[in-house]
């Protein structure tokens, strides 16, 4: 991966042209840059990222006007065509959204993909209510800070895990309420608070203990994959999903406008503050991937133009 010079792209029909003023990086992007990019359905070179703030440049042919503050998340960025890791971005137009807001263009950076999966997760795969009592399991992961901040605006209790107690001082300050020490095994934990709604964002890796932990009637709804294992094997889901326990999961390709109007209703509502750890330069994007690929960053990188 490398920096180099490229035209503007030309608009086309459907699509505008995003001055990019900030990009926030993703997990996904390591796998794109470590082995997903052999793969036949990437056309490399290409330019990766899943996700941008800026403004608009060219409307082409669509509602916008110049000038307008958007954000812009997934549909194919960084895969299926070039993404964010540029100064301007040429990125089909339902997957760009006006908002309105007062933040900076870094901390409006740390929301576009990270929040909205942290609050689709919580709102559809979840259908968080202020009653429930709600575990985050990978809670230190950018997605998982930032569901703790809106499961406290939605009003519930929250539960955090993290396989380091150190972390636990940093998990408080975010919000929760409490937290455990997560060895692979919570079920078998006493906790004081019990779940009735997880969060996994480990994936299949602890997907099975998450489905014994939550109290029943329960849901987990399966987002994240940080443990690296990527299916269930020999998965039989008559066995596998306790009585009385429902499985869901959340998939963040498809953005619409009315979810990224409730997400930027609820952080102005809340005054939630969009956590970032650092800030990099394009020139530095080496660096800021070494960081994103060893896992230790404090919570979102942030790519500034």
């Amino acid at each position: 991966m490398h920096v180099c010079e490229l035209p503007v792209p030309q608009v086309r029909p459907g699509w505008v042209l995003v001055k990019v003023h900030a990009a926030g990086l993703n997990h996904s992007e390591a796998l794109l840059r470590m082995y997903e990019a052999d793969n036949d359905y990437i056309n490399t070179p290409i330019v990766p990222g899943i996700e941008c703030v800026g403004e608009i440049a060219d409307a082409s042919d669509t509602h916008f006007s110049i000038g307008d503050r958007v954000i812009a998340l997934m549909g194919g960025m960084g895969r299926s065509f070039n993404g964010s890791y540029a100064e301007f971005a040429l990125l089909p137009a339902k997957n760009v959204f006006k908002v309105h807001t007062d933040l900076d263009w870094l901390a409006l950076a740390a929301i576009p993909e990270t929040y909205y999966t942290a609050f689709g997760s919580l709102t559809e795969g979840l259908l968080l209510q202020p009653s429930d009592v709600l575990l985050v399991r990978g809670a230190t992961s950018t997605v998982g800070l930032a569901a703790i901040q809106l499961a406290k605006a939605i009003g519930c209790r929250v539960i955090a895990s993290s396989r380091r107690e150190e972390k636990f001082a940093r998990l408080y300050k975010v919000g929760a309420d409490a937290c455990v020490l997560d060895d692979g095994q919570i079920a078998q934990k006493t906790m004081t608070l019990q779940p009735n709604k997880i969060l996994e964002l480990i994936g299949p890796k602890t997907l099975h203990d998450s489905l014994l932990a939550v109290r029943r009637p329960g849901y987990v709804c399966s987002t994240g994959l940080l443990g690296n294992q990527f299916t269930v094997a020999q998965f039989d889901p008559i066995k596998y999903i306790p009585n009385n326990v429902f499985l869901t999961g959340f998939y963040s390709n498809y953005p619409s406008e009315e979810v990224i109007n409730n997400l930027f209703g609820i952080i102005r509502k809340a005054h939630l503050h969009p956590l970032y750890h650092k800030v990099f330069t394009l020139e530095e994007i080496a660096q800021a991937h070494t960081l994103l690929e060893k896992g230790t960053a404090e919570g979102k990188i942030i790519l500034k133009m």
